[in-house]
């Protein structure tokens, strides 16, 4: 799937100052308009969302896509933080009182602390291979690779390792070998992985994420949510999907056909079509 660039809007980027760095985001669409803002994975950055990006620009929203701490060219992590405050100031520096927020997997996570933590900020929840704080990891495969990443951590030239497992993690997931992905896509992720891993080298350790623990206060949210997951995700996001479904009154959950992890670039037509819908039902 291509866009013309071109045709988009205005984008104007910038930082926003936070507790102990600044954080990257570009924004387009009309100022005064409904906000939709895009949360990346993790070890990903804001490119992730180029696809959806340049439609929902194209169909006249605010939309806003910033680079998490730690994360593209954002602030190096150097203490611990919460994410989802981080959110919060980025919407105070650009004058958005509320916005929908739509993540994928890491992204999910900070939507939901957000939609607990600050939930005047927040309209709705589109939510795609959530993560959920306050849940741990259960499913063996996840366990392994996240094992064999603490100790490619431990070795002097680990990083291609690392990120050879966040692939296997989070493309591949645990139904497919590697040679099943499309190698355009898989080198796409890698890449980006591999720039997060180099740049943000001197984060690692350096703090943790303060969080809110969703999982046990999924029944408080009270916005409009979607979640999504993919047919060959892993076990564990397909039980936060469920979960999601299951305690947020009024959510609906949508399986998506032969998609790994990252469905809104392994299924883009089906992501964005539900998406779409999804803008659409809301009052904005």
């Amino acid at each position: 799937m291509t866009h013309d660039f071109h045709a988009w809007s205005e984008i104007d980027n910038g930082t926003v100052p936070v507790d102990d760095g600044e954080l990257f985001y570009e924004t387009a669409g009309p100022a005064s308009g409904p906000a939709v803002v895009l949360l990346h994975g993790g070890m990903l950055d804001q490119r992730m969302w180029d696809e959806q990006f340049a439609w929902l620009v194209n169909s006249g929203l605010r939309v806003i896509r910033y680079d998490s701490r730690g994360h593209g060219l954002s602030s190096t992590v150097t203490g611990d933080w919460a994410n989802h405050d981080d959110l919060a100031a980025l919407l105070d520096a650009l004058d958005v009182p509320r916005a929908v927020l739509v993540g994928l997997s890491h992204g999910s996570r900070v939507a939901l602390d957000a939609a607990l933590a600050h939930p005047e900020r927040v309209a709705a929840l589109f939510l795609a291979s959530p993560g959920i704080s306050g849940r741990a990891f259960t499913d063996p495969f996840i366990l392994a690779h996240i094992r064999e990443q603490a100790a490619a951590l431990g070795e002097p030239d680990g990083a291609e390792r690392y990120v050879e497992h966040f692939l296997r993690l989070w493309v591949d997931g645990p139904h497919r070998a590697p040679s099943a992905v499309h190698p355009g896509f898989r080198e796409r992720i890698r890449a980006c992985a591999a720039a997060n891993a180099e740049v943000h080298a001197d984060g690692a350790g350096a703090g943790l994420p303060l969080e809110v623990g969703a999982f046990d206060r999924l029944g408080e949210i009270r916005v409009p949510t979607t979640v999504l997951d993919g047919d060959l995700d892993s076990s564990d996001i397909s039980a936060n999907a469920h979960a999601i479904a299951l305690e947020v009154p009024g959510a609906r959950r949508i399986r998506v056909p032969s998609a790994g992890h990252m469905v809104n670039l392994e299924n883009t037509p089906l992501f964005d079509a539900e998406l779409h819908a999804f803008l659409s039902s809301l009052a904005l």
